[in-house]
């Protein structure tokens, strides 16, 4: 016979289970939980205050008792420490919002191991109740039954109940294959993919593995609306343009919420390498409400590698052409028994000679943390980046004479470098620290407040091409160089509320975030000798160093207080959302001491609406606004004007239930203002006006059987400069392809003499590109390919060990990425040519 022990009514769900008025739902409340009342919410967006009780009135009831089945398999963010089982039941019960009924003679002497991340109650209820001799019934009114099944000193066989993925998803975590359903990026909570309405593509770490990513920006080659060929072969920094706004590509990139990675007016851009992240996310699209200052074309948003509670590790060796030799580990794991503590320490460390005579690349990092699970209720990650790059390659270009069509009858080697080994060092050191804080106050509120600080210092020395000399094969040259430092930090603070107001459910995110950073440089240009571009000889750089030419110190200030509330009606998906930033901003010219800096403020919006049919379609449509300070000046000295971007967007997700399939299509029309280019001859920036980009992106992400994926994308993008009276007014960007086609697929043998061996391959069509501002010439399209091999040693006898074989640009395609030809430069950028790297991984 059982017996009621135990009785947790959380939230909405249960009191709409019970059909209690208010005043019902109390009194059962004081006696069941001890006088705990919990009679109503206040939130506060866009001014207005909203009351909202929490129990159901009797109209709810019949709607509440049919969705016993969805609340089995609503994924909750489970968080319950290893300890006695039934606490641990009632700890999920309480989180899970669900009645727990256990057995009359109850439940002694049994532990359970930690559980956390998102997952559905019943695959909860079957990783608690693993080996423990007792199973659980889940009937209609939203009950949980636990029933013993084994007597004491029997064999307990698990019960064969769930079919959980070999990684529980949460949404900015591990990601098993290529097809993520939720994520933070976009909304700075847990939302599935599907329900929000704004285009969203994830590259997990499987994909980046497969693929042979070796920096994040070659992780978005695959990724509809991302075009990672700005500066061709370089690898220095990470250049994405998404949606077609090339101004500030480099500065995309977000590293667990926060935004401390680059400063896009100096050299000081760091970089995070891509062994050390779990996913990264791509939001497409003004996200300025959430996240302050950040590009309309939206954001690549990083999660880094966090402790997990059940010990694991590898370690990995590689090596490739052109001298690629690397080695990193990762080890994970607890560090108590009671499970409130566990530990991370991810390593790497690789160095490659480049295509380019003479450079190199290299690196070292390492990247410790710790999480402690204070309490049921409070948790509290720190953690720490630390990365030093000796060799940091080249960054250089070559002119479109030379590289686009022929100059004196030839072409330039695509592995020509312009500059002198003698003179070419590129040294980056980047130190992060930080932490991730969490409290959940009850199941209404929620409280996080994320921390990181940065310091980095570079020291650069470069010869650069500057055009050709007459009608010879030489090439005038410039020496830039100098040394950087950036100081900055970004605290977040957030409050999530997830309540009900009648028949609509509100997940509202509120917060106030801060960042400060500032940086100094001296630079030092002047002029080098000439160099034979077809017969270079190397050694005499020529360059007689002399005094600083420029000194700044800049500094940019950002506060900005948010809030959004994502609303749920029965099919309906709302959100709405605000955000006021206050700006201030200073630039020091220490040459003549001179100092020039503004105070702004802005306020941004973003509103969208979604609707869920029951096969899975969702159309969806947005508005949102973008708002970009910048630490950049104009000739004067005086800072840009910060750009701002309005979006409107229309699209349609299908998931059809059941599948790990996600496909979407999106059309978008973006207006970037204040958009700014670099001019070479002045070392400054110089206003150019308006940019309009719209077009359509489509992406298909499957895992079509247990053994196939698939990702299949197409991006057309038409975009035009809005600059009365000057020559870009009407015509392309440079740098921006009008259409790209992706398609890779990846097949794993599971049976037979192939068992164990795992086969990839994808194609990659990039079109035609603007080389000048008139468009009077083009950069051609080029299409690429690359595979991966796989291949599970267990097969061979070596257990917990696996080899890979990536070669990008498998048939060596020589080509010209892009080319950015103005009045001040002439350079195009060679793509880069094959690449092969073995890599032999063992687990444990």
């Amino acid at each position: 016979m059982i017996s009621v022990l135990n009785f947790i009514r959380i939230g909405v769900s249960d009191e709409k289970a019970y059909g209690m008025n208010t005043n019902v739902c109390v009194a059962r409340r004081m006696m069941l939980m001890g006088w705990k009342r919990r009679l109503a919410v206040t939130t506060v967006i866009s001014g207005v205050v909203a009351i909202a009780p929490f129990c159901a009135t009797a109209a709810d009831i019949a709607a509440s008792r049919d969705n016993a089945e969805i609340a089995q398999a609503s994924v909750i963010d489970f968080n319950i420490p290893a300890q006695d089982l039934d606490r641990a039941l009632t700890s999920l019960a309480d989180q899970a919002g669900v009645r727990l009924f256990f057995p009359s003679g109850g439940i002694s002497g049994v532990q359970a191991s930690a559980l956390q991340g998102e997952m559905t109650v019943d695959q909860a209820l079957g990783q608690l109740l693993s080996g423990t001799g007792y199973t659980w019934r889940f009937t209609e009114d939203n009950t949980v039954t636990i029933e013993q099944i084994a007597a004491s000193g029997e064999t307990v066989l698990d019960p064969v109940r769930v079919e959980a993925n070999a990684v529980t998803e949460t949404a900015d975590g591990p990601v098993d294959g290529y097809v993520a359903t939720r994520s933070r990026a976009a909304t700075k909570t847990g939302t599935p993919i599907l329900e929000t309405a704004q285009s969203i593509s994830v590259v997990t770490k499987e994909q980046m593995e497969d693929q042979g990513s070796q920096t994040v920006m070659q992780a978005m080659r695959y990724t509809p609306g991302a075009f990672t060929g700005q500066v061709g072969a370089s690898n220095r920094y990470d250049y994405i343009i998404l949606r077609g706004l090339v101004d500030r590509s480099i500065d995309n990139i977000y590293l667990d919420g926060l935004k401390t990675m680059s400063d896009d007016s100096t050299y000081s851009s760091m970089q995070i390498d891509p062994y050390f992240v779990e996913r990264a996310d791509v939001v497409k699209g003004p996200a300025s409400v959430l996240y302050g200052r950040s590009s309309p074309g939206g954001l690549v948003a990083l999660s880094s590698k966090k402790p997990q509670f059940e010990q694991q590790g590898e370690v990995e060796l590689s090596y490739g052409n052109r001298n690629q030799r690397g080695v990193g580990f990762d080890f994970t794991g607890p560090l108590d028994e009671a499970g409130k503590l566990a530990y991370r320490v991810v390593g790497k460390a690789d160095a490659s000679d480049t295509q380019f005579e003479g450079t190199e690349e290299e690196r070292y990092a390492i990247a410790p943390s710790l999480t402690a699970n204070i309490s049921d209720d409070t948790r509290l990650t720190l953690s720490g980046y630390f990365q030093k790059d000796p060799e940091g390659g080249t960054h250089n270009g070559l002119p479109s004479e030379g590289t686009l069509f022929p100059r004196n009858g030839q072409y330039i080697s695509n592995t020509f470098f312009d500059g002198d080994p003698a003179l070419e060092s590129y040294e980056r050191t980047q130190n992060m620290v930080g932490y991730e804080f969490e409290h959940d106050f009850d199941d209404t509120w929620t409280v996080r407040q994320n921390f990181r600080f940065l310091d980095a210092d570079v020291h650069l020395d470069q010869i650069y091409q500057t055009g050709w000399s007459g009608t010879s094969n030489e090439l005038t040259r410039t020496y830039g160089g100098g040394d950087e430092s950036l100081r900055a930090f970004t605290v977040d603070n957030q409050a999530e509320a997830n309540f009900a107001t009648g028949g609509v459910d509100h997940k509202v995110v509120m917060g106030f975030d801060y960042q400060d950073r500032k940086s100094e440089n001296k630079w030092l240009f002047t002029g080098a000798s000439n160099i034979d571009a077809f017969n270079p000889v190397y050694g005499s750089p020529g360059v007689a160093l002399g005094t600083i030419t420029n000194s700044n110190s800049r500094s940019l200030e950002q506060a900005g207080l948010y809030a959004e509330d994502q609303l749920a009606y029965e099919n309906w998906r709302f959100s709405l959302g605000l955000r006021q930033d206050w700006l201030e901003t200073s630039n020091l010219n220490r040459l003549t001491n001179v100092e020039q800096g503004e105070d702004r403020s802005k306020l941004t919006k973003r509103a969208g609406v979604l609707y869920l049919f029951d096969n899975g379609i969702a159309p969806y449509f947005n508005y949102s606004e973008s708002f970009n300070p910048s630490l950049s000046s104009d000739a004067s000295g005086k800072p840009l004007e910060p750009t701002e971007g309005t979006q409107y967007e229309v699209g349609v997700k299908f998931q059809p239930e059941g599948s790990k399939t996600m496909l979407s299509a999106a059309a978008f029309h973006i207006e970037q203002e204040n958009v700014a280019v670099y001019n070479n001859l002045t070392t400054a920036w110089e206003p150019v006006g308006t940019i309009e980009s719209q077009g359509i992106e489509l992406e298909a992400r499957t895992e079509l059987t247990d053994n196939l994926s698939v990702l299949a994308g197409y991006t057309y993008t038409d975009a035009s400069f809005d600059a009365p009276g000057s020559v870009k007014d009407g015509n392309r960007p440079q740098q921006v392809p009008e259409h790209m086609v992706s398609l890779w697929g990846h097949y794993r043998f599971d049976q037979g003499a192939l068992d164990g061996l795992g086969i990839g391959a994808g194609i990659r069509y990039v079109g035609e590109t603007a080389a000048n501002e008139a468009n009077t010439l083009m950069v051609p399209d080029y299409t690429l390919v690359d595979v991966v091999l796989n291949y599970d040693l267990a097969q061979v006898g070596m257990n917990n060990a696996d080899f890979r074989l990536n070669v990008n640009n498998l048939m060596d395609e020589e080509y010209v990425a892009s080319c950015l030809i103005t009045q001040w430069s002439d350079n195009c950028y060679y793509g880069e040519e094959r690449t092969i790297l073995a890599t032999l991984r063992y687990r444990f």
